[in-house]
């Protein structure tokens, strides 16, 4: 059944609440049916790519029972609010909550480099990707966060069996392949995916962010769930440079233990200067076994240009929550 369908159907009062029913049943129970453990990963191309050869070249997208996809819509819009209010949620969290979008973390960013500026400074950042962080999420792992996040013990065990026993076919094109068991990961066309990834990454990012403190790394976060950035704030760009190279080995040796690697050809440097002239600061040096392969340097020199007014910066985000909560 199309989403169209389901969309003429929810209108009527008696068969929301029907669904609404079912959803307080699977969480009772702590119980997700096998007929909704079965999907169809479409592979799609990535567009703009130069060649076609590699897996990464391409893009998984899980299609699931569209009653399921409904069902899972309930639950995760009360799983947002559960763990919004126990502030369970490392505060860099920029997606996979209601309210929170990557304007918000543009107007961060502009915020930050701009305050930098008034006190002489200038802003580096490094943004890296968790490869394939989707589907690498280790379901146990998962469970204990959801666990330490202080949810209901059925909630957890609702998700216990949520997890477990799915299976999938793949779809290319018109070929179809026989069906395979899933023992990790969340699939991305779930509506539970980007609330359970996040949960994933936070302990990630408050451990993380213990380490810096305590080595005194003066680098803060922002995480859009498998993008991240660090940020720096120094007059000397080589000063900057270490910082982030530090960072980046702790974070990469932290990944490992997650069962997670970052996607090093995607990791970039970008520095933000209000100099408008020939702006080329030096990399790290060979005896600070800065590798320029991993790190791969692009230097940037712009101003910011105040594209959000003080009372647009402020009413869109209250306008945003005024529509979640109707």
């Amino acid at each position: 059944m199309t989403w169209r369908h389901w969309k003429l159907i929810i209108k009527d009062d008696m068969c929301l609440s029907k669904i609404i029913n079912i959803a307080d049943a699977c969480i009772s129970l702590s119980y997700w049916p096998n007929y909704f453990k079965v999907s169809t990963t479409v592979v799609i191309p990535k567009p703009n790519k130069p060649l076609y050869d590699s897996p990464k070249a391409f893009r998984p997208i899980v299609l699931l029972n569209t009653l399921g996809k409904l069902i899972e819509k309930v639950i995760a819009e009360r799983l947002q609010f559960i763990v919004a209010s126990n502030n369970f949620v490392h505060p860099s969290q920029l997606r996979g909550l209601k309210s929170k979008s990557t304007i918000d973390a543009g107007v961060a960013l502009t915020h930050i480099v701009r305050s930098g500026w008034t006190k002489g400074r200038n802003t580096s950042t490094l943004a890296f990707d968790i490869a394939q962080f989707f589907p690498s999420l280790n379901h146990r792992f998962l469970i204990l966060v959801l666990e330490k996040a202080g949810l209901d013990s059925k909630v957890s065990n609702f998700f216990a069996s949520y997890l477990i026993q799915r299976s999938t076919k793949y779809s290319w094109n018109n070929l179809s392949s026989p069906s395979f068991d899933i023992n990790v990961g969340v699939g991305q066309g779930s509506a539970l995916s980007p609330i359970l990834s996040m949960l994933y990454i936070s302990p990630l990012l408050y451990i993380l962010e213990n380490r810096f403190n305590n080595l005194n790394i003066p680098i803060s976060i922002l995480s859009f769930i498998d993008d991240e950035l660090f940020i720096v704030q120094d007059k000397s760009f080589l000063s900057s440079n270490s910082h982030l190279f530090c960072g980046y080995n702790i974070l990469s040796n932290l990944l490992d233990s997650f069962g997670l690697i970052i996607e090093h050809s995607k990791t970039e440097v970008f520095h933000f200067s209000r100099n408008h002239g020939a702006f080329n600061p030096s990399p790290l040096t060979e005896a600070q076994s800065y590798d320029p392969k991993i790190l791969g340097n692009i230097w940037v020199s712009f101003s910011i240009e105040n594209y959000y007014s003080i009372n647009t910066s402020i009413t869109t985000p209250i306008k945003r929550y005024q529509q979640s909560s109707a």
